[in-house]
């Protein structure tokens, strides 16, 4: 069941998303800046590096990494090119971490597109990958502010024990939720929650009010994956630009997974343990999966589980003055929650 404040604050999973480019139209000029920036620090002799660096940008993506720095600092009142900086910082982060778990998990596309490793092999993406790491710290101490960087580099560390937790996971059918949940936390929500904390750090709020903007981001960052989760259960698969099923192909017990095992009992633990061996599915197989899903409500009950984080979220804003920054940060967890890609 959804907590008190997860009740009121859940959207459908078949709500309309809200418009993202609606809420990011406060820092809309700082976003372009920030693509400027990425183009303009991909720079570099070695042709290979802007060459893949340009297709990276073109692919897309949804840059809530560096809108949600973005929007963080301008609530605190920071309107300086700083904010910019760090925000294609977080971006080159968030790349970097994104060509490698490609590879690791040996994935073909992403967003519609080939992989960098699919495309450029094994070798160069393990460089490039650690290229964007380098650089990213590298742009970060041109801004005299060690507390800054130290907490940038708090925040990669994580991301990397986050990545070596679950490796010591997959594969392990009795992953509980609290574990699933830690590995989250590693991998995805303490980005969000560094994004957020950067912003306030930047625009000189207290630390309570940077407290609780990295608390915003983390449950943010929570509510982000779990609906991923979901969505590798039921994404249309040319929106998604991925395929489907990928998490129980790679032998990971994601939240959908857990719930099932929970209440089906047997007969899931059965499915579930010969996908997980064999690392593949039929057809039937994967419909039989879905019927078991639907069947006991398991998907429903993982999105009152991301529900629950993204009320959490709103309720780290209270406190703060009113300001169209604050609205888009409001607005940000129904737009999770409803996204279909």
């Amino acid at each position: 069941m959804l907590k008190s404040g997860a009740r009121d604050a859940a959207v459908s999973r078949t709500s309309v998303p809200p418009d993202l480019a609606q809420i990011f139209e406060p820092i809309r000029a700082d976003l372009e800046s920030v693509e400027q920036k990425f183009v303009h620090h991909i720079e570099s002799r070695v042709e290979l590096i802007p060459e893949i660096g340009r297709y990276l940008q073109a692919s897309g993506g949804k840059r809530v990494r560096p809108a949600l720095l973005l929007m963080c600092a301008r609530l605190g009142g920071y309107r300086g090119e700083n904010a910019t900086l760090y925000a294609a910082v977080v971006e080159f982060i968030h790349t970097a971490t994104l060509v490698h778990d490609d590879m690791i998990d040996d994935a073909v596309t992403r967003r519609g597109r080939e992989t960098v490793h699919a495309r450029w092999g094994n070798d160069i993406t393990v460089l490039l990958g650690d290229y964007l790491y380098i650089k990213s710290m590298g742009m970060a101490l041109t801004v005299d502010s060690l507390d800054l960087v130290r907490l940038l580099c708090d925040v990669t560390r994580g991301m990397i024990e986050g990545e070596l937790y679950q490796l010591t996971k997959v594969g392990d059918v009795d992953i509980s939720e609290g574990e699933h949940l830690e590995i989250i936390r590693r991998k995805t929500a303490h980005l969000f929650g560094g994004c957020a904390q950067i912003g306030g750090m930047l625009g000189g709020l207290p630390e309570a009010r940077q407290a609780a903007l990295r608390d915003y981001g983390i449950s943010l960052g929570i509510a982000f994956q779990l609906v991923d989760d979901l969505l590798d259960y039921t994404a249309d698969e040319t929106v998604l630009g991925k395929p489907v099923g990928g998490d129980v192909r790679e032998g990971k017990m994601t939240l959908p997974a857990i719930y099932l095992l929970q209440r089906a009992g047997a007969p899931a633990r059965a499915l579930l343990d010969a996908l997980v061996r064999d690392r593949r599915f039929s057809p039937d197989a994967w419909n039989e999966l879905r019927g078991l899903l639907t069947e006991h409500r398991v998907l429903d009950l993982a999105f009152e589980r991301a529900s629950e984080f993204a009320a959490a979220a709103k309720g780290f804003l209270e406190g703060f003055p009113p300001s169209p920054e604050l609205n888009a940060l409001m607005a940000l967890p129904d737009y999770v929650l409803a996204r279909d890609r």
